[in-house]
């Protein structure tokens, strides 16, 4: 297939596509539409879920796009490719593929939700106290800026500069991606409560996975990484079956023992994949979240734009158009040679992971 049948220009492109593959695959579709949000023209925005396989399998694997709205370009993609590459039925395993679970980012270009809410820091117990993260206190001014300038950039990364220094570059990583709960229009930002997108997920994990045994997760991202290279965050316990499991699908060299961008992984908190884990109860989890890599440690620079074209920007000015295109290039690279080689890749992740599930256990 060619890289552009699988990528989209916009969310209800990538839709249609989602929609198109699914049927041409014998999928069965279901669809959850937001109750309040709409897209930029005022168009319905839902999360699609195609589901293929054996209904009646032990066996479940959820693959999820668009977490992170914007990222959901590459995800939707990859999606749309593996569904293009099926040549026989599937058997022992029921795939489960959710589509654009940040409806709203997916179409407005943001990583966050109509909320400002980043999903992947939502599933925290929201009746408890909310985590803390002084750190990022300190660093928020130099996140979300008043103008976007040399002169702002240049003070912002001198207080990046300062916070390193007196805490260390691990410290560092950890307070700007770990999650956040103070700062509503800041970056990682986990909301005061469950979000939408949420309710359906666990919505979703109850329809279309009831009755299964052992689950496998891969949850598609862009950003850590090298440039057009897969990188693998599995959170399952690394003395467990379940890791185990990721192992013998991906290999240890790209599951175990991974450092984003060479620093100690962040104390993430209220991950999607915690959340799956609670709705499953005691059923097993294994997977992973799978980045696409990009511009690596420089995507900072880009997780900051996309606050600052949310919150400060003009849309109607040149510097917007010039800033945004920038800003999408980060998270979905145009060139052609990173999509295909996100798309091969990442259809290949798919195929072992329904491989491995079906012959779990």
């Amino acid at each position: 297939m060619e890289f552009y049948e699988c990528y989209a220009l916009s969310y209800a492109g990538a839709r249609a596509k989602f929609v198109a593959a699914a049927r041409q695959a014998g999928a069965s579709l279901a669809s959850y539409e937001h109750p309040e949000a709409r897209g930029p023209a005022g168009e319905p925005l839902t999360v699609d879920v195609a589901c293929i396989g054996e209904e009646t399998a032990k066996r479940g694997l959820l693959v999820i796009s668009g977490t992170h709205g914007q990222e959901g370009f590459a995800g939707s993609a990859i999606q749309v490719g593996w569904l293009k590459s099926l040549t026989a039925p599937l058997t022992g395993v029921r795939v489960v593929l959710v589509h654009g679970l940040n409806p709203w980012g997916f179409a407005n270009f943001s990583r966050s939700n109509e909320n400002n809410v980043d999903l992947n820091r939502n599933f925290v117990d929201h009746g408890g106290s909310y985590p803390e993260n002084p750190g990022y206190d300190f660093l928020h001014p130099a996140i979300l800026l008043d103008a976007w300038t040399r002169d702002t950039l240049a003070w912002a990364e001198s207080r990046f500069t300062e916070y390193e220094t007196a805490h260390g570059k691990d410290a560092l990583y950890n307070s700007l991606a770990s999650g956040q709960y103070t700062h509503a229009d800041g970056l990682n930002y986990g909301g005061r409560e469950r979000q939408w997108s949420n309710l359906v997920l666990e919505r979703i994990v109850r329809e279309h996975l009831s009755g299964v045994d052992r689950v496998g997760l891969v949850d598609w991202h862009t950003g850590i990484g090298e440039y057009g290279k897969l990188f693998f965050l599995c959170f399952s316990d690394t003395e467990s079956e379940e890791f185990a499991q990721s192992v013998a699908w991906w290999g240890a060299d790209k599951v175990a023992n991974q450092r984003p961008f060479g620093m100690t992984r962040p104390q993430y908190r209220g991950l999607v994949f915690h959340g799956i884990q609670s709705f499953l109860g005691d059923v097993s989890l294994a997977g992973a979240v799978v980045e696409v890599g990009t511009r690596g440690l420089r995507m900072r620079r880009a997780l900051r734009l996309d606050l600052w074209l949310k919150f400060r920007a003009d849309p109607s000015s040149e510097q917007y158009e010039m800033l945004h295109a920038d800003m999408r290039d980060g998270f979905c690279p145009v060139e052609q040679a990173w999509r295909e080689e996100a798309l091969l890749q990442g259809v290949d992740v798919t195929q072992r992971a329904v491989d491995g599930m079906a012959a779990w256990g």
